[in-house]
């Protein structure tokens, strides 16, 4: 009904736009096939050697690669968990100072549940599970609720006593 309320601000005058103050830079995506774990050599009391992967770290490194998240992985995301896959491999030969650092890096790619979720990130089972209507599958607020009325007499409206 016209004439309910104030007459809206001025565009010129709004607090709040919701405009972002940096746009945005939209990349073109290449999807990134994983990489395997790379041999390679490390100084070990004062020679070379080579490096062996704990059985773990290879174990974690096919989690990631079997993971739903890796469809979205390109090439920089994949050398960023190579190089979190040292830290992993770091952590499972007794190096404890490197929990903190892998916790960080995995959290980046939604590792756990509250990581996925501050990612904003949704299986997609989860997106059919209630097949379409959007309902948990327990009853509506307007089914709770829906022969719920006002009685008469009851209490008026704050500020409108009279």
């Amino acid at each position: 009904m016209a004439g309910m309320g104030p007459a809206p601000k001025p565009a010129g005058r709004k607090a709040r736009r919701n405009a972002d103050a940096i746009p945005q830079t939209v990349l073109r995506w290449e999807r990134a096939e994983a990489p395997e774990l790379p041999d390679f050599r490390i100084e070990q009391g004062g020679e070379l050697v080579e490096f062996v992967w704990p059985e773990r770290t290879r174990e974690w490194w096919q989690t990631w690669i079997d993971s739903p998240q890796a469809e979205h992985f390109g090439s920089s995301d994949w050398q960023f968990l190579l190089d979190t896959a040292l830290i992993h491999a770091r952590l499972w030969r007794g190096d404890n100072s490197a929990g903190a650092e892998l916790r960080l890096r995995v959290a980046a790619f939604g590792a756990t549940p509250a990581d996925r979720a501050r990612l904003r990130m949704v299986f997609a089972e989860a997106d059919g599970a209630d097949g379409g209507s959007g309902r948990s599958g327990g009853p509506s607020a307007r089914e709770r609720y829906g022969q719920l009325r006002m009685m008469p007499g009851g209490k008026s409206e704050p500020g409108k006593d009279g």
